[in-house]
């Protein structure tokens, strides 16, 4: 689970602030909106993956 890719998708703005070295700082912005929507992903998400593991 990409939870960048996760926050993109939910319509969240991923700003790459700084990176050193091979570590990269990145802020993400957001309306309450795409919040609720990433809620959702992350919850949806969650429950794929208890339903794998239960097969």
């Amino acid at each position: 689970m990409d939870i960048l890719d996760m926050a993109r998708k939910s319509g969240m703005t991923v700003v790459l602030d700084a990176k050193i070295g091979h570590q990269e700082y990145q802020t993400v912005h957001s309306s309450i909106t795409a919040l609720e929507r990433f809620a959702e992903l992350v919850a949806a998400a969650s429950a794929h993956c208890e339903t794998a593991e239960q097969h």
